[in-house]
């Protein structure tokens, strides 16, 4: 199972790949005569740089999200603890006796 970060890191990755393989392709300085090529060039600039600051973003949204959670279940366990023992003996017990089945 891949986890967040390998499909942020894949698909980043696949991402810098072809705005690198299309900004080769606009480079040829042939092109340089057509006036939409100098604007295409900016916009894609201007492209790549958003969705940089947009996956920045929900990469920091995500690890706030994660921390949120950890401090939630600590909270939880600290105000609860006979519940969490309870609970983590319950599924020691399940655990067990599936394996004992084997």
């Amino acid at each position: 199972m891949t986890s967040v970060s390998e499909t942020i890191s894949t698909t980043q990755g696949e991402l810098e790949k072809l705005v690198g393989d299309l900004r080769g392709l606009l480079a040829n300085r042939d092109l340089d005569g057509i006036p939409e090529i100098k604007q295409l060039r900016q916009r894609l600039d201007d492209g790549v740089q958003t969705v940089r600051d947009a996956a920045v973003r929900a990469a920091q949204q995500a690890a706030d999200q994660a921390k949120d959670a950890a401090r939630a279940a600590d909270r939880y366990a600290h105000d609860e603890p006979w519940r969490v023992a309870s609970a983590a003996l319950a599924v020691g017990a399940l655990v067990g006796f599936l394996l004992a089945r084997r």
